[in-house]
């Protein structure tokens, strides 16, 4: 017999028992599409962190208040607790940065470096024009000039905040292109020079912005920006709110140099004595990223091992399948062999037959848990991700289950004596 005669055999044996092929396929499937699944999801997630982040690059960074506990943890910061020093006096501790400490900050910090400073306003703000009014789901934030450059956004018509709108506090804004669609539709010109009401407060438009998509889960286009003084004034009156600063260089072998010289202006500023620890943290854009990448490496982790339970679960079944197999089809065997079929190609077929199953089950999760990963996709707004690297795996997971699976059956159908086999009922 040929490989050709032979692989023929086994796709007909494989394709004539369809219950059970079909149980073992499902199975497999579920494990390479939990596997799959997971890590399109993943490779979703990758590219939005990765899009979100790059408004800053490498080349930015972000000085903000050191919280007890924060979403980043420790490892987030480039300064970090340092054991057997003297404890921070109290008056020092838990200080948010106030307007004076960030604008002081801004004036004095002379190194080649846009530096921005801002103020989360609100994240329920309800935004209206005439009879119409939005959802209470829209973000206030409050910036400076430099706020839309260091945060990606773009000016898609009408003007920037400028140096004025923030001394004079003076209600002018620029809106996301959600808002602006809400009340303006799609003209891009229409919403300059209008006024909206943010909380029943009035602002003019200066400007609109082009969309800019959505990230973790919130569109940064239903937004509106304003200045940080108007932030303070109407939205965020909090004694205990906190600004943050951004400063971004134009090339990364400034950074260190950056980061140092920031620090040590900073630190008179927030009052702080040389044998005192700092209490604000530096946060570089590209560690964030790496950090957020470090933590989603551990939900690739749990896929994995989801996935090699799951398919250890279906090798152990696909095993019990072949060995019935080789016992309902002895006197197939026998006949084989009779006629001249050599022990080879009896274990090549049941080979064959195992791997066949196994890259069926392959076949399907893997295209199952693509269109399940991309959902997650959907979801961001990113673009339709296929993960090549774990569907190569996949496809190898897959034919070594299904070879080392069968390679009992097939040995144990290969040494059946065929004058027994043809008598066995």
């Amino acid at each position: 017999m040929t490989f050709r005669d032979t692989f023929s055999l086994a796709f007909r044996t494989v394709r004539g028992n369809r219950l059970r092929t079909g149980i073992t396929v499902a199975i497999i499937a579920l494990g390479i599409a939990a596997l799959i699944g997971i890590n399109t999801a993943i490779a979703a997630m990758q590219q939005k962190f990765l899009e979100s982040f790059s408004s800053m690059g490498a080349t930015g960074f972000t000085i903000r208040f050191r919280e007890p506990r924060n979403f980043f943890g420790n490892s987030s910061s480039l300064k970090k607790e340092q054991k057997g020093k003297k404890k921070e006096k109290k008056s020092n501790q838990g200080k948010p940065i106030t307007q004076l400490q960030a604008e002081t900050f801004k004036s004095t910090f002379q190194f080649p470096a846009q530096v921005s400073m801002n103020i989360f306003g609100s994240r329920n703000a309800i935004v209206s024009a005439g009879s119409k009014k939005t959802n209470p789901n829209v973000w206030v934030l409050g910036g400076d000039e430099n706020y839309t450059d260091l945060n990606g956004f773009t000016i898609a018509f009408g003007r920037n905040l400028n140096t004025l709108d923030i001394q004079s506090g003076r209600n002018v804004c620029l809106i996301g292109r959600d808002v602006a669609k809400k009340f303006f539709g799609d003209n891009i010109e229409a919403p300059v020079g209008k006024t909206i009401k943010i909380n029943n407060i009035p602002f003019l438009i200066v400007g609109s912005l082009a969309a800019k998509g959505s990230t973790l889960g919130r569109s940064l286009d239903n937004s509106v920006i304003t200045s940080y003084s108007n932030v303070r004034s109407y939205f965020n009156s909090n004694a205990n709110a906190s600004f943050s600063l951004q400063i971004k260089v134009s090339d990364i072998k400034l950074m260190d140099g950056a980061i140092g010289e920031a620090t040590g202006v900073f630190r008179p500023i927030r009052r702080l004595m040389v044998t005192e620890d700092d209490n604000f943290v530096i946060d570089k854009s590209d560690s964030i990223v790496e950090m957020l990448m470090r933590n989603l490496s551990f939900i690739t982790i749990a896929a994995v091992v989801i996935g090699i339970i799951t398919l250890a679960g279906a090798a152990i079944g696909l095993m019990n399948i072949m060995l019935v197999a080789v016992t309902e089809r002895t006197k197939e065997i026998g006949l084989v062999k009779a006629i001249g079929g050599k022990a080879r190609n009896v274990r090549i077929q049941f080979l064959l037959e195992s791997i066949i199953i196994s890259l069926l089950g392959a076949i399907i999760g893997i295209v199952v848990g693509i269109l399940f990963g991309n959902v997650a996709g959907l979801l961001l707004s990113t673009t339709f991700v296929v993960p090549w690297g774990w569907v190569i795996a996949g496809v190898v997971i897959c034919s070594l289950v299904g070879l080392f699976a069968g390679l009992y059956p097939a040995i144990k159908a290969s040494r059946l004596n065929p004058i027994e086999a043809l008598r066995y009922e």
